[in-house]
């Protein structure tokens, strides 16, 4: 959740989403909470950042041309989208998952006339987690169009479809399997990720038309 006032006066300040995600099938309680912990890292950076950038502006010292403001301000949108998207990631989780969203679902639904079938847009989504680099996997809707699309996306923050909306959100950095796998295993973490989604929060996404950050 997070609170906002102007920069002018004070900085954009967020707190932590909870999550519950015990008992995932091949994603272990341990793996869950060094994950969790970056997450935080990302929130807390965040915050420092927006009082850093805040504090600037209001010493006069935001200018395009000096070096810290613009590595400020660079380092925002890394950090930032790793905040969100870790809080993406973590809400599309459940224990107890169902290997694939009901046959009956808008989502299902979506997916067969974008990809032309739930398996054919899987077979897409897992062979771009494959690519080698780190980044993430992301199920993106067009709200122009309401065509489903699979993107890679670079670090947290390249390849981001502007407007776009994510539904699924896979992170495939190393940091999110290397606990319970080896680096040359992600395989094999996709095919626990596909055990642990929560269909039903990803056709809330799909659903809803509202503008925010992901509910969790």
């Amino acid at each position: 959740m997070a609170t906002y006032s102007s920069r002018t006066s004070a900085a954009n300040t967020y707190t932590e989403q909870a999550f519950d995600l015990k008992g995932l099938d091949g994603i272990s309680d341990g793996q869950i909470a060094e994950h969790l912990q970056l997450y935080a890292g990302y929130v807390k950076q965040v915050n420092l950042l927006n009082q850093e950038l805040a504090a600037m502006l209001g010493r006069g010292q935001a200018s395009g041309k000096s070096p810290a403001f613009a590595e400020l301000t660079r380092r925002l949108g890394f950090e930032y989208n790793g905040m969100i998207l870790h809080q993406y990631y973590f809400s599309n989780l459940r224990s107890a998952a169902e290997p694939q969203p009901p046959s009956t679902s808008g989502l299902a639904g979506a997916l067969i006339q974008s990809f032309g079938s739930v398996e054919q847009w899987q077979a897409d989504f897992r062979a771009i987690g494959g690519i080698r680099g780190v980044g993430w996997v992301i199920l993106f809707q067009d709200p122009a169009t309401g065509r489903l699309t699979n993107h890679w996306i670079t670090l947290h923050q390249d390849g981001v479809p502007a407007g776009f909306k994510p539904l699924l959100v896979m992170d495939v950095w190393e940091h999110a399997f290397m606990r319970d796998y080896k680096a040359t295993e992600r395989t094999q973490y996709i095919e626990a990720f596909f055990r642990n989604i929560d269909w039903a929060m990803v056709e809330r996404r799909l659903q809803d038309t509202g503008v925010g950050h992901p509910a969790g």
